[in-house]
This record gives C-alpha cells, sequence and structure tokens, in this order.
C-alpha cells in the first residue's frame, strides 16, 4: 500500500474516532497508526502537502486529548516521533503543530505517575524535539514541565532521571528566560546540590547532562566560578575530551561537543583551554573520529573544531595538529586519489577532513560545508603568517583536486532543493580557492591546476540555470535562502576567483570580461549590489568597476534591475505593515458587531427614556420633533440590524456549501494524486531498478580495485611485521644488557650506604672540629679589631702629613717668587725639596700599604665567616688562611714599626 492511500485511511480513521469514541474506531486507528509507522515517512512534512499535515494536525489534537487511550496516545507519539528525523522536521513540528506543549501537557496530566512508560515516552520525544531549539518561557505547560523535571531528578528513580537531564539541559542552553525563571525557583539551592553530587555517577551521560547544566545555570555566577576554575577546569577539559573520544554513543557525543562549545564562549575558560598542556593529544583523537562513517558524529566534530577557530589562540594550535603530521605522505596521497582517500592512512586528520569533502550532497551536506568551512579558517591561519610551511603547501597540492572536482556543471532536472545545496557547496569552495589565492606561493599553485574552461563552464552552467528555471526565480529575493540569492553568491564568488587569476591562468583574462559583458550577469549583480550582507555588496562593487569600462557591458539593464529590486523590497516592506495590522484587529469584532449595535441601541433608548422623565415638569414644544427624529433612527438601526442578521445566515450557508465544496475538492485532488502517484511509483521503480543494477556494477568494479588494493597494502602489512620482529628481539637483548646494569647498580648501591655511614662518622668528628676552630675565630675577631684601631691612628697621621705638605708647597711657591735675588738660597731649598719629596712619597706609599692591608684583612675576616660552615676540605683551607693571617700580622706590626721610627 503506497503513503497516499494509507494517510487517506488515517485522516479517515481520525475523523470516525473524532466522531465515536469506541473501542472499534479507536482498534482501526490504532492499526492505521501502526500501518503509517510502518512505512518509510522521512521527508513527509517537508513535502509541503495538505494530506501530510492534515494528518498530522488531528494526531497531535488526539494526543492532546485526555480522553484517548494510552496505548494509542503511545502509538501516535510513536508515530511522530519517527516524523521528527531531521532538523526542519522538528523545527515543524514545534513550531506549526505545536507539539512541544502538547507532550508537555500529557505530562502534566501524569505527573502523579512518573514511572509510567507514556511518560517516558514523552520525556524521549521532548528531548528530540527541543535539541537545539529555542523554548519561550511563555510556551503552554512550560513552567509544569519544568516543576516536573526539577522534581524528578532529585528523585532516587534512575529510568527517569536521565531523560529529565537531558530535556532539562536542552530547555537551559543558551536560552536566558528559562534560566532565570529556574534561578528564582524556591528548592533550587537543594537542585543544585544533587546536580554536583551527579558529577561523580558512574554514567557518562549523565555526568555530561549535568555539566550542561551547570554552566548553563551557573557559568556567570560564585557556584559556576568554583566549578569552573583554574584547579578544576583542566580536569573537566580532560573528562569532556575523553567523553568525545569515548562516550557511551552518539548523544552523548552530541551533548559533550555542545558543552564545551558553550565554555569555550567564555574569554576565561578559552585562555584556560589555549593554556592546556594536553590540548594537541586531545585534539588529534578527536580528529580521530572523522576516520568513522558516521554523518552525525562527524559532525559533531567538525561544529566543536569551528568552535575552536573562534578563539585565536586554538587556530595556530590546531593548523600544527591538521597539518605537520599529514606532511610527509600528502604528495603520495594527491597521487593516489583515483583509488580512495581510505585506505590505509587513519591517523592523518588532513586526509579525513578530505574525505568528508567528497561526501554525497544528499545526506551528509552538512559535514561537507563544515570540512569546507574548517578549511577556509585553518588556511587562512596558515597562510596569514611571514612563511608557509611546505606540509601546507604539500597538503594544498593534495587538496586542489578533490576540491577541483567539487566544481560539477549543474542540473536543473534534480530538483530545486538539490540545486541549492549543490550551490552552497560551490559557494564555500570557491570561497576557499580565493583563501589560497591570497599568497603567493599557493596562488601558483592554483594556478597551476585551475584552468579558464573550467570557470568559464562552472559560470555558464550557473547562468542557464538561473534563467531556466521558473519566472518567479529571477525576481528579486523574498528570503535569505531564495534560489536566485543562492545562484547569484555562487556565480559572484566564481567571477571573484576568475579576477583574482586572470593574470597568471591562460585566457582566463578574455573568459572573465566576456562573462561580465554577458546581458545575463545582470539579474546576479543587481542582487549582490541591493543585499544587506557587506561582503556581497563589495563583490558586487568590485565587479562593477570591472565591468563598467566595457563595451557591451549592460549598464542600463542593470541599473532597471536595481531598481526593480529596490521598489520591490518597498512594495514588500507596505505589504508587511499592513499585514500587521490588519493581524493587530481582533476576528470577533466583525462578528460581534450586531450585537454591539443593538446594545448602543438600547443604552441611547434608556437615555431617551430617562431625559424625559427628568424634563417631564417642563412643557417643551420641540420634545415631540425629537422623539419623531429618534423613532425614525431607531426604526432604520432595527431594519439595519435584520439586513445584518440576514447577512449573517447567508455567510453561515455559504460558508457550509463552501466547506462541502472543499471537502469534494480534496476528495477529487486524493483520488488524482492517488493515481499521479501509482503512474509515478511505477516509473520510478522501473528507474530505480535501472540505478541499482548499474550501482551494483559500479560497487563490483570498485570492489575489484579494492581488493588489489588491499592486497598491496596486505603484503606491505606483512614487511612492517617482519621489521617489527627483528625490532623486538633487538629490544628484548637491550632489555637483558640493561637488567644486568640494574643488578650492579643495586649493588654499587649497598657499598656506598656503607660508605655513607663511615662519612656520617667522619661528619661528627669534623663538627667537633669546627667548633674549637669557632674559639680560634672569636680571638683572631678581637685581634683584628685592635689592628683597626691601629689602623685609624695611621690614617690621622697621614692626614697630619698632609697638612705638612701642603703648607710646604705654599712655602715652595714662596720661594721661586725670591729665585732672582737668591741664587743660592734656590739650591738649598730645592734639594730640601727632593728630601722632602722623599719623605712624602714614603708616606703616602706607607699609607697605600697600610689600606691594603686593611682591606685584606676585612675580605679574609669575611672569608672565615662563610668557610668555618663548611666540610672537612673548607677547614683546611681555614687553618692555611689563619697562618696566612698571622704572618700579615707580623709584617703589619713590623711596618708600623717602620713608620714610627
Amino acid at each position: 500500500m503506497d503513503m497516499t492511500t494509507c494517510l487517506k485511511s488515517l485522516l479517515l480513521a481520525i475523523q470516525q474516532y473524532r466522531d465515536g469514541r469506541t473501542a472499534q474506531n479507536a482498534a482501526q486507528l490504532q492499526k492505521q497508526v501502526e500501518e503509517v509507522s510502518g512505512l518509510k515517512c522521512d521527508q513527509l512534512l517537508s513535502s509541503g502537502q495538505v494530506l501530510p499535515s492534515e494528518c498530522v494536525s488531528g494526531l497531535v489534537e488526539l494526543v492532546g486529548n485526555p480522553n484517548t487511550s494510552l496505548t494509542l496516545t503511545s502509538s501516535i507519539i510513536s508515530l511522530l516521533a519517527q516524523l521528527a528525523c531531521d532538523d526542519d522536521s522538528r523545527e515543524t513540528l514545534h513550531s506549526s503543530y505545536n507539539l512541544t506543549s502538547t507532550l508537555a501537557s500529557v505530562i502534566h496530566c501524569h505527573r502523579a505517575t512518573p514511572r509510567e512508560p507514556l511518560v517516558l515516552q514523552c520525556l524521549q520525544v521532548l528531548q528530540k524535539l527541543t535539541y537545539n531549539t529555542r523554548i519561550f518561557q511563555s510556551t503552554n505547560y512550560i513552567h509544569e514541565l519544568i516543576t516536573f523535571l526539577v522534581t524528578n531528578i532529585q528523585s532516587h528513580n534512575d529510568d527517569i532521571i536521565m531523560p529529565c537531564l537531558g530535556l532539562m539541559a536542552n530547555l537551559c542552553r543558551d536560552n536566558h528566560s528559562v534560566q532565570s525563571h529556574i534561578k528564582s525557583l524556591e528548592n533550587v539551592k537543594p537542585f543544585y546540590r544533587t546536580l554536583i553530587n551527579f558529577l561523580a555517577h558512574n554514567s557518562l551521560t549523565v555526568v555530561v547532562f549535568t555539566l550542561s547544566i551547570l554552566a548553563s545555570l551557573t557559568l556567570n555566577e560564585k557556584v559556576g566560578e568554583k566549578l569552573f576554575d583554574a584547579k578544576n577546569i583542566h580536569q573537566t577539559f580532560q573528562l569532556v575530551f575523553n567523553i568525545i573520544v569515548n562516550g557511551d554513543g552518539t548523544l552523548t557525543r552530541k551533548y559533550s561537543v555542545d558543552l564545551l562549545v558553550d565554555l569555550l564562549k567564555n574569554p576565561k575558560i578559552a585562555d584556560y583551554l589555549t593554556r592546556y598542556q594536553h590540548f594537541s593529544a586531545c585534539v588529534s583523537q578527536v580528529l580521530g573520529l572523522l576516520q568513522s562513517k558516521d554523518p552525525d558524529s562527524a559532525s559533531k566534530v567538525l561544529e566543536l573544531l569551528l568552535a575552536m577557530c573562534s578563539v585565536s589562540g586554538l587556530r595556530s594550535l590546531l593548523c600544527e595538529v591538521v597539518f605537520k603530521p599529514a606532511a610527509p605522505k600528502l604528495r603520495a596521497a594527491g597521487r593516489r586519489q583515483a583509488a580512495g582517500l581510505d585506505g590505509g592512512r587513519k591517523t592523518e586528520p588532513g586526509l579525513a577532513l578530505v574525505q568528508w569533502l567528497s561526501s554525497p550532497v544528499e545526506g551528509a551536506e552538512s559535514c561537507s560545508l563544515k570540512a569546507l568551512q574548517l578549511l577556509n579558517e585553518l588556511l587562512e591561519e596558515a597562510l596569514g603568517g611571514d612563511s608557509v610551511s611546505d606540509g601546507v603547501l604539500s597538503f594544498v597540492e593534495m587538496l586542489l583536486p578533490v576540491l577541483l572536482g567539487l566544481l560539477k556543471s549543474l542540473d536543473p532536472a534534480q530538483g530545486d532543493a538539490h540545486l541549492r545545496k549543490h550551490c552552497h557547496r560551490i559557494t564555500h569552495v570557491t570561497g576557499l580557492l580565493l583563501v589560497l589565492c591570497a599568497e603567493d606561493s599557493t596562488r601558483s599553485v592554483v594556478s597551476r591546476q585551475v584552468s579558464a574552461q573550467l570557470c568559464l563552464s562552472q559560470v555558464q552552467s550557473l547562468l542557464s540555470c538561473c534563467h531556466s528555471n521558473s519566472p518567479l526565480t529571477c525576481l528579486p529575493a523574498g528570503s535569505e535562502n531564495d534560489l536566485s540569492q543562492v545562484f547569484a553568491e555562487a556565480l559572484l564568488k566564481t567571477l571573484e576567483l576568475m579576477s583574482k587569476l586572470r593574470q597568471q591562468v591562460k585566457d582566463m583574462e578574455t573568459s572573465f570580461y566576456r562573462m561580465l559583458q554577458d546581458q545575463r550577469i545582470v539579474t546576479p549583480l543587481s542582487l549582490a549590489l541591493t543585499s544587506h550582507h557587506r561582503e556581497r555588496v563589495q563583490t558586487g562593487l568590485a565587479l562593477l568597476f570591472e565591468a563598467t569600462p566595457l563595451p557591451d557591458f549592460p549598464s542600463l539593464i542593470l541599473g532597471e534591475s536595481i531598481a526593480a529590486n529596490n521598489a520591490y523590497r518597498q512594495r514588500e516592506s507596505e505589504l508587511s505593515v499592513k499585514r500587521v495590522a490588519v493581524q493587530e484587529v481582533p476576528p470577533s469584532s466583525v462578528l460581534d458587531s450586531s450585537s454591539s449595535s443593538s446594545r448602543s441601541i438600547h443604552s441611547l433608548v434608556e437615555k431617551i427614556q430617562n431625559g424625559l422623565e427628568l424634563q417631564e415638569h417642563v412643557k417643551d414644544s420641540h420634545v415631540s420633533d425629537i422623539i419623531n427624529v429618534y423613532e425614525h433612527k431607531l426604526s432604520a438601526f432595527a431594519s439595519k440590524e435584520n439586513r445584518l442578521q440576514d447577512l449573517l445566515e447567508a455567510k453561515a450557508l455559504a460558508l457550509s456549501q463552501a466547506d462541502r465544496l472543499i471537502a469534494q475538492y480534496r476528495f477529487q485532488r486524493a483520488q488524482a494524486e492517488a493515481e499521479a502517484c501509482q503512474l509515478g511509483s511505477l516509473l520510478k521503480e522501473a528507474e530505480r531498478r535501472r540505478e541499482d543494477l548499474q550501482g551494483e556494477l559500479s560497487t563490483q568494479v570498485l570492489e575489484v580495485e579494492r581488493s588489489k588494493a588491499d592486497m598491496e597494502e596486505l603484503l606491505q602489512h606483512n614487511a612492517r611485521l617482519q621489521k617489527d620482529s627483528e625490532e623486538h628481539q633487538a629490544l628484548k637483548g637491550a632489555y637483558n644488557a640493561l637488567l644486568n646494569r640494574f643488578n650492579e647498580s643495586e649493588r654499587l648501591l649497598k657499598e656506598l650506604q656503607a660508605a655513607h655511614i663511615s662519612l656520617t662518622k667522619q661528619n661528627e668528628s669534623l663538627r667537633k672540629n669546627h667548633e674549637a676552630l669557632q674559639l680560634q675565630h672569636e680571638k683572631l675577631a678581637s685581634v683584628l679589631e685592635e689592628r683597626e684601631d691601629d689602623i685609624r691612628s695611621l690614617q690621622s697621621d697621614l692626614q697630619k702629613k698632609n697638612r705638612d705638605i701642603a703648607g710646604l708647597q705654599g712655602e715652595l711657591r714662596a720661594e721661586e717668587e725670591k729665585v732672582k735675588e737668591k741664587d743660592q738660597e734656590k739650591r738649598e731649598l730645592e734639594e730640601t725639596v727632593d728630601v722632602l719629596r722623599k719623605e712624602l712619597n714614603k708616606t703616602e706609599q706607607a699609607r697605600k700599604d697600610a689600606s691594603i692591608k686593611a682591606s685584606s684583612l676585612e675580605l679574609q675576616k669575611s672569608q672565615l665567616e662563610v668557610k668555618l660552615k663548611q666540610k672537612e676540605d673548607e677547614l683546611n683551607k681555614h687553618s692555611a688562611m689563619i697562618s696566612m693571617i698571622h704572618s700579615l700580622s707580623s709584617g703589619k706590626m713590623k711596618s708600623d714599626v717602620n713608620l714610627s721610627l
């Protein structure tokens, strides 16, 4: 049975169960739900058809109804969980069908029995729905759900604690309103204590959920500062990295990566991670996860690496880990690119990134785009330095053939969704090539492998797809993901690449200027110039400056297109304002117009009657005229009210007829869709069989080639094992030699211990000798003080001699003036001066000798004080110094006697 027939039967069963909640109708609905669950319904919500939407709306309504049986509710929730297979489906179920509030209401209804399987099922589906989804605090039953989670997390029921922790982690992440509500609860402190106790839990999943909740609630508070301070943060890093690498599954790895990404948003913790000593080893292990074939794990790993690239201190470390190990083998890997990238090189993270680049567009497109973004960040960092390493150049040479292989021509027959994904990939690939063109050495490598024909065919393919689609495609973009915007961005990136390489690649400049003069370039160029993205506007302006001097550039058409885009944007803004104004008018005002008018008439009659009663004593001639006027108005209002009643009845009849016509139309349309689906299924089945046969043939050819490559690798592995065996024998001999050396060292250690005991005894005797020498040192100190007194007296004598010398020099100058008169006295005085000079020199020399001896005595004193505390060899030096001091003191006394003489 095909999907359309099952959905029609399901919708009929839902309507029958609504009309009568009998056991037979419930069993029929249960059967239809199980049949739909058995079919492949991954893309059911994204199809945009009316029939699936009506079925899902009816199922959600039945889940929210407390009168629905528990078995039927559980089956419906299982089907809805099966529909929530991707991010778009989960967002649709949350926003369009309000499934989150419905499941929260179910949990609230059964809050007294939390161990019931239905409650656990609702918690698991809610955890799946709320992952990476912002939940507003004003959503129905959110406060009750938070209270339920806080209460049951503090319970001792292990079965419900884990889903409650996972759901609480989803609600708290990046949601300040929910965080403030939890912090305002009365029992928040016991809740914090319970979470801190969970950090020692046996399950890694529970630990990750707990850390995520604590990071969301307490990261910027005192509790968070204690939990994530400099003493504990390195242990937290090690724990998170271990969970990412050796986690319990994909779910635990997802939450571990999210936790580390949230922690990196804190500048202090990001700085701690830059100084984490095991960062390179941990990142190498995380990169090893890219070798797996699981797109979900690879996507989360790439998301973590991209978050690390946002921290400036980690980008250079990531470059070292990614590029440096892969450098020696990259050239050989590039030559074996046709044979596959995953054979025998599972330790090279750069090759793993390249492997995810060439993943298919359908299914793993997020991994491919994230790998391109990561390589963009890392190569931008690696090429931003003063010089480019050989490892990076080798990696670029290996990477370029893979990137150029991704630049395939577009096929409009594959549908808009495939074209959008393929254009996104082209944009990222071209952006990465532009990064490589920013540096001279890598630009030369790119220019050798990129041809003008490749860029030209890419631009022509984008232009033909842009103009061969529906006319709405070429209209101004109404949203960011509009196909025209996607085509325009990919096209402009390709033209920018041609502009960068036009001087290095043959015929590139001619092709570039020829495409700028194509009239089809007007639409993407006008979209770029009127965009609100700064980078697109700058790219459009750069291309416009290049194209304006060209003779055949359609500048007038470009101006008209820009004006049309601006007019379209203005009209859209005016219509949005009008739509908002219409939405602000309550719909009940139109339906209540007749009742409000009747109420106003009755109030007017009461006022007139009250006025007439107050004026009964006043005889006014105009009262009858006034009454006549109001009676005429009252009759007019009454007739209007009758007409409005008739109109309302006519509208109700028309609505009932319209409902019947809509039901008939839907039935006819469902029949037509069923027939079309049958024909389409037959065609698809034939096409699928042909593709399966072709795929089997290609897989068999690939298996033959892979078997040959595996044989070669096994032979190489056998040779490596033989080398390892020889190395093992050599290491065994070295181990025996080391064991003999160890035994010899142990024997020497025992001998040295005996020598140590004897030296200890000698040290005791030396200590006694040291005490005796200390007494001698004190005596010498007293002698030194006496010598210092003698030195002071000698210094006073020297000062007197200096004064005598100054007087003699004055007399000498006086005698020189009388040279002409007394020659004889001059000769005598000169002899006297010579004698005095000799005596002065002797006195000066004696003063210098005394000062030198005093300084030597002071130096010897300091040396004695230091060297008295050393071992036996220093005691010998002290004895020599004492004898030297004795000899110097005896010489000093002799010199003193000479000076006195």
